[in-house]
């Protein structure tokens, strides 16, 4: 942001790369006229410019800018500053002839979200004290769709370190799912969305896997820790370390192909490698024979014979291997269940919890615990460390298999497919020596494993498949699993609007729980008073991410419950505690040509002209001009990226270049550019035209009115009396 920002001479040159988004900010019209001109001639408008302000209030959401300079404040006070300053967000503000800087701290009361579940021991809770109900955006990112309700998740996985977000997501056509995928790993500032970097994936899950199939490790493959991001860069490849800030490869790690889960603590990673069993070419090819619907309905079970895997503990610093364990305990080693915690590493197989000494690899002990082998691919245990306790659960045991010819017939076979889960078992184990503490009854989620959050030192587990289940109502003591919070049922506070359960684990802070009933409920951890926003939906498998004092809700691919929703990526934000100045000058602004255009003469309506968007204000998207079917181009104008639909009338066809904030007309016979006409922000539908006149929105929240004939400004309303700039 660069306040005072007068004919722009300094202004493109804060654009240090592609990276930079830059605001120039003024009070003087000619000045931010010259500045528009000026920026238009280097080909940077849009990534670089300009607006008009009062001189006094800052047209920002809190903590959005990275840097803010200034020669001449004017009458911003200071704390206008920092209260748009992002964390560890810088201001340069030259007074009496000097300039000065200063950083904004970063707040102890917000936190960051490093593992898919939170951190190393599982437990999906951040320590975050500011992250709330939902109450304006922050941002909003790209891609508007995810690809399919119908198979593979588009997001795959999130996490937030540094100030930043990186995720990895298909941005594929959404115009079909069967065309191919365009996997990427993308990083974004974390308060503005500003899009830092991505790299390409060439390889990653098939992307027609059947519905709501998992897997359910595959949001452990990415980690972000300080300045490094920890990923693989497709399905079946090796370890990387990257350099948060460029996306730069620094390290590919040895021994670490196939690497399917990884998890970081105090400088050691921590990583379960072996074989990709979902991803067999065979089964693709099989799946390819079926019909697109019988595609859309496999839901893979939990292999037979599951794939060979080992632990591999490695110095994130120096690549240095520092052990490896495998044999028949890791052979089994169930998905997401690794955890780390206080020098110990624990996983979870088949038949027990295992816990090995975090430095050498060695046994430390062992507890008896049996989970299902049989279980679709969404589903897995889960293992959470909270302090000295190790929690548990696992979905229900049912009827046992009568097939003497299943190699599972030791096992229980069970589905919750169509109505409640059948009752599970949560168990506590002493981190210690594997003693077993308590035990409860617990439920898997829908198309989830089971969630157990340790929130406010209390362990959290519901029943929240269907609409009628009651939620989360108990909180108990890790220790001794006493009950020692309870809550109403979630319908004591709203009448839910879907019929089930979101189809992801829940995440929650020390305030909140954070669970998907109908879109992102809030729970409070205190009072267990409920808070439904039905229009934020986590997406699909991955769900939301609630860190930085936001709530990160990626694309979604949500068909059930449509009447109410939010597309694109959205970044969140609670309430406001500061209150933000609007500006005290009229509504209604006249331009140089508004007593002239106020006494022309009206202008009868064209039968063959297409004045405003669809046609009309009915939107019929009608004409009754014969058109031949005999079409061939007449001219071509180059204006640039991202336009709008176009409006034909008056002899003129005019559209909006949306990111570059501008108008343009053109003759409509010839093709020849007439004018243009820059706004004070994005305008992303095209103008109207009537009798003379050019009439638009503006996402800076003016209304505009402009001469046809030359695009004079006639008048400007503002529309919105306070208008709050997001990252975009």
């Amino acid at each position: 942001m660069h306040v005072g920002c007068g004919d722009g001479k300094l202004t493109p040159a804060l654009r240090a790369g592609d990276g930079y988004l830059v605001h120039g900010l003024d009070t003087d019209a000619e000045d931010i006229r010259k500045a528009r001109q000026r920026i238009q001639s280097l080909g940077l408008y849009g990534q670089v410019s300009v607006e008009r302000f009062d001189g006094k209030h800052l047209p920002y959401v809190d903590k959005l800018v990275n840097l803010v300079v200034s020669e001449k404040l004017g009458d911003v006070a200071m704390d206008e500053v920092m209260r748009v300053l992002c964390p560890n967000g810088v201001a340069y503000i030259r007074r009496n002839g000097k300039w000065a800087k200063t950083v904004k701290p970063r707040p102890s009361q917000i936190d960051e979200w490093t593992h898919f579940l939170y951190d190393a021991t599982n437990n999906a809770v951040s320590d975050d004290s500011v992250v709330g109900p939902p109450r304006q955006l922050q941002w909003v990112a790209g891609p508007q769709y995810a690809r399919s309700h119908d198979h593979l998740a588009s997001v795959s996985a999130a996490v937030s370190a540094g100030g930043h977000i990186f995720y990895i997501v298909d941005e594929g056509p959404i115009a079909a799912v069967v065309l191919e995928p365009q996997w990427k790993l993308v990083a974004r500032d974390a308060f503005s969305g500003v899009f830092l970097w991505s790299r390409q994936i060439p390889k990653w899950q098939w992307h027609l896997r059947g519905f709501r199939s998992g897997p359910s490790d595959i949001a452990r493959r990415l980690v972000a820790v300080g300045d490094k991001v920890y990923v693989t860069l497709q399905i079946e490849g090796p370890l990387s370390a990257l350099d948060a800030a460029t996306g730069r490869t620094i390290r590919t790690y040895e021994k670490t192909q196939g690497t399917l889960e990884v998890v970081y603590d105090d400088g050691t990673l921590f990583v379960v490698v072996g074989e990709v069993a979902e991803q067999r070419d065979e089964d693709k090819t099989e799946a390819k024979r079926s019909s697109f619907a019988q595609v859309r309905s496999q839901r893979p079970a939990y292999p037979q014979k599951p794939p060979l895997k080992r632990i591999v503990a490695i110095d994130a610093e120096t690549g240095r291997v520092l052990w490896s364990k495998s044999d028949a305990d890791t052979n089994e080693l169930m998905p997401t269940t690794l955890a780390v915690s206080d020098g110990r590493v624990f996983f979870q197989n088949a038949d027990d919890i295992i816990c090995l000494d975090a430095e050498s690899g060695e046994d430390l002990w062992r507890a008896e615990r049996p989970v299902s082998r049989s279980r679709p691919t969404w589903s897995a245990p889960t293992l959470v460390v909270y302090g000295d306790v190790v929690l548990s659960a696992d979905r229900a045991v049912g009827q046992k298999s009568q097939d003497a010819n299943d190699p599972r017939k030791v096992d229980w076979i069970v589905s919750s497919a169509g109505g409640q889960a059948p009752v599970g078992e949560l168990i506590a184990f002493s981190a210690e020596d594997g003693q077993r503490l308590w035990s409860c009854e617990c439920r898997e989620c829908y198309n989830a494993p089971v969630d157990v959050l340790v929130a406010d030192g209390l362990v959290w587990t519901g029943d929240l498949v269907r609409a009628k289940d009651p939620g989360f109502t108990e909180a108990r003591d890790p220790r001794t699993g006493r009950i020692a919070r309870t809550r109403p049922q979630d319908q004591t506070f709203f009448a839910p609007g879907m019929g089930h359960g979101r189809c992801h684990r829940n995440k929650a802070t020390n305030q909140y729980l954070v669970l998907g009933r109908s879109g992102v409920e809030f729970i409070d951890v205190a009072t267990g008073k409920a808070i439904p926003h039905h229009w934020v939906r986590g997406t699909c498998q991955y769900g939301v991410m609630p860190c930085n004092g936001l709530l990160y809700a990626p694309p979604h691919s949500c068909a059930c419950f449509i009447t109410a929703k939010l597309n694109d990526f959205n970044c969140l934000a609670p309430a406001r505690k500061s209150e933000v100045g609007s500006r005290k000058s009229e509504r209604l602004e006249k331009g140089p040509a508004y007593e002239q255009l106020l006494k022309s003469d009206p202008r009868p309506a064209s039968s063959d002209s297409w004045p405003t968007y669809r046609h009309d204000a009915a939107r019929s998207g009608y004409t009754p001009v014969p058109v031949t079917g005999a079409l061939k181009p007449v001219w071509t104008t180059q204006l640039g990226e991202r336009l709008s639909s176009i409006v034909i009338a008056e002899g003129k066809l005019l559209v909006a270049q949306v990111d570059a904030h501008t108008v343009h007309a053109l003759d409509a016979e010839s093709g020849r550019r007439l004018w243009s006409y820059v706004a004070g922000g994005r305008v992303d539908s095209p103008p109207t035209i009537w009798q003379g006149r050019v009439l638009f929105g503006c996402a800076d929240g003016w209304v505009y009115c402009l001469r046809g004939s030359d695009g004079a400004l006639v008048w400007q309303f503002r529309a919105a009396q306070q208008v709050l700039r997001s990252g975009l």
